[in-house]
């Protein structure tokens, strides 16, 4: 462009140098003069625009470039997320799977626990029913039957069973006891314990020591009853002495020391049955 304009200068000063112009040619020139020089800085500015253009359209294609090449190193990272997920996925539903058949194990064993017990809580009420349906007016003011715990005991008084500090079984006990013989020969899967306790007052017998043998010779006393008059299986039987020590209420009256004075029948279902069920628990790895 500068050369151009050099151009028409030149040419204005050889019109000038070589005759003479009218003023009107002279205008004429200078006019398209001017407007080449207005072409010439708007060609000038619009080159500036157009680099200034480009500068810019370079930036934005390197940082275009760069975020590509971000855009593929996430790809590549989301890839190999993918594929370890999938794989921990894979583990995941096998290690879900042992587990729902560990839980439908442990659900199984819990339901055989729970109708055994349901079974046993019925046996306890049915024999518990017979118990009382059998006995007389007269006997129950000395026998109570009772369900505590999963267990039924029969706790007979000392002054129906024997005479003060005997251990010897009274004819009248023995039929109270034959009708409890008779129902437990209905349930026989179910042990027999017999405990005997008394009351805090020593005994006073040169045959007895104290209060532990006392108890222990009653409950003895009861068991042999049991399996030599009426046929109980003494492989059911067993026979304990709590003494002085385990009262239902005080000694300070005559009332309490009655109470506690008693023979008690505990009669549970068998441990063998429970033991082979928790021997059938899931073993843990």
């Amino acid at each position: 462009m500068k050369i151009k304009s050099f151009g028409i200068s030149v040419l204005l000063l050889a019109f000038l140098s070589t005759g003479c112009v009218s003023n009107k040619k002279y205008a004429q020139l200078q006019e398209k003069y001017n407007e080449m020089e207005l072409m010439y800085g708007s060609t000038r500015d619009d080159l500036l625009s157009c680099n200034s253009d480009v500068r810019n359209l370079q930036t934005q294609l390197e940082n275009a470039n760069s975020i590509n090449s971000q855009l593929r190193s996430d790809l590549t990272d989301v890839k190999n997320a993918l594929a370890k997920s999938m794989e921990q996925n894979s583990q995941g539903n096998v290690n879900i799977s042992k587990l729902v058949d560990e839980i439908n194990a442990s659900n199984k064993y819990i339901k055989q626990l729970v109708d055994a017990k349901s079974k046993s809580d019925s046996l306890n009420i049915a024999l518990t029913n017979k118990l009382t349906r059998s006995l007389n007016t007269d006997e129950l003011r000395d026998v109570d039957v009772k369900v505590l715990k999963g267990v039924v005991y029969i706790s007979l008084s000392d002054n129906m069973l024997f005479k003060s500090g005997s251990y010897e079984v009274s004819s009248q006990a023995k039929q109270t006891l034959e009708k409890i013989a008779k129902i437990l020969k209905d349930f026989k899967d179910f042990d027999v314990l017999v405990e005997g306790n008394t009351d805090n007052v020593p005994i006073s017998k040169t045959n007895i020591r104290n209060n532990w043998d006392l108890s222990a010779l009653r409950a003895s006393s009861v068991v042999q009853v049991l399996q030599n008059d009426f046929g109980i299986n003494p492989s059911r039987l067993s026979a304990a002495g709590r003494g002085e020590y385990n009262p239902v209420t005080d000694n300070d009256s005559e009332m309490g020391k009655q109470r506690n004075r008693r023979t008690e029948i505990i009669i549970t279902p068998k441990l063998d049955e429970f033991m082979d069920l928790i021997d059938q628990a899931p073993a843990e790895e």
